[in-house]
């Protein structure tokens, strides 16, 4: 009976059962070059005609040193909002803190979201003309925290523009901060990717060997 074992567990041995690498990568609808993925698609109203049925409500506090800019942008960044909202009272602002709300005029649901980040960074000393550019669908915003990297710069780079270039400018943040690479040649690379980038023979090659 042991020995019956032992040859069962040695045939087992001798046969494992073999895992095909890449077994699922098979093509998919999605994986089209000709398809801009990094793109944002403009928001049309009419794909939300009914509204939203429940209230969003966003706040945020701010330092009392940047109580006297804000209010002086705030009527202008109220009529933005309502541009957006198509309500005036999607907004309120009192001291120490603004808040952003959706009404029931509302269609775009992701816009509260934009407003949010419209609020953090007038919190965080970005200018208003800046700062509300970050309606737009087309722009993007981070916060990179480096207040744990370094000591004596602050504690975040607040950076805004499209997904694909936040990507980009946190690398060169943090190799900055880190003493990995100094920004420069991180200005000379990306220089030179704009350039490879206008020659459409060069589109789909390799670019390490035209890159320091």
């Amino acid at each position: 009976m042991a020995e019956d074992e032992k040859s069962l567990n040695v045939t087992e041995e001798s046969n494992p059962t073999r895992k095909h690498k890449g077994k699922h990568d098979k093509p998919k609808p999605w994986d089209d070059p000709s398809i801009d993925h990094w793109k944002i698609e403009k928001f049309d109203p009419e794909w939300n005609q009914s509204g939203l049925l429940e209230v969003s409500t966003f706040s945020t506090i701010f330092p009392q040193y940047r109580e006297k800019y804000l209010q002086q942008y705030w009527p202008i960044v109220t009529l933005l909002l309502c541009a957006f909202f198509n309500d005036l009272s999607n907004s309120n602002f009192v001291a120490g803190s603004m808040t952003v709300l959706t009404t029931m005029k509302t269609r775009d649901p992701y816009i509260i979201l934009k407003a949010r980040d419209l609020i953090k960074r007038l919190s965080r000393s970005v200018f208003a003309p800046q700062a509300v550019k970050i309606l737009n669908d087309e722009m993007q915003c981070d916060i990179i925290k480096i207040g744990s990297l370094v000591r004596n710069k602050g504690n975040i780079v607040a950076t805004m523009g499209s997904f694909k270039g936040l990507k980009q400018v946190r690398r060169i943040v943090e190799d900055c901060v880190l003493n990995k690479m100094h920004p420069l040649h991180h200005i000379k690379i990306l220089m030179l990717k704009r350039e490879l980038a206008k020659n459409p023979a060069l589109a789909s090659e390799n670019w390490d060997r035209f890159l320091p």
